[in-house]
């Protein structure tokens, strides 16, 4: 443990910073699930939806530095080629 007041006060805001990341991420999970769940029922306009909120929550987290911005830009990408591929399906 630390004894030095400047470091005991880096560890509680790590742990506050380390929290508040991990419950982006995990949002940012959950969006994603329910996004492959709505293509799977075949609900494109739910899926349409879904995305645009997946991709501001994502490129927020990157502004913030919880997840890198080139992940991000992947991320959304696959779920994007995902969404077109279904649509070309269903016409």
């Amino acid at each position: 443990m630390a004894n030095i007041k400047s470091a005991e006060k880096r560890i509680r805001t790590t742990r506050k910073r380390t929290e508040l990341n991990r419950s982006r991420k995990s949002e940012i999970k959950t969006y994603i699930k329910k996004f492959d769940l709505a293509l799977e029922n075949g609900n494109i306009d739910e899926a349409r939806e879904l995305l645009k909120i997946i991709d501001k929550k994502m490129k927020r987290a990157a502004c913030k530095n919880v997840i890198h911005k080139n992940n991000v830009s992947r991320k959304v990408s696959k779920l994007a080629r995902k969404l077109n591929q279904k649509i070309n399906e269903a016409v």
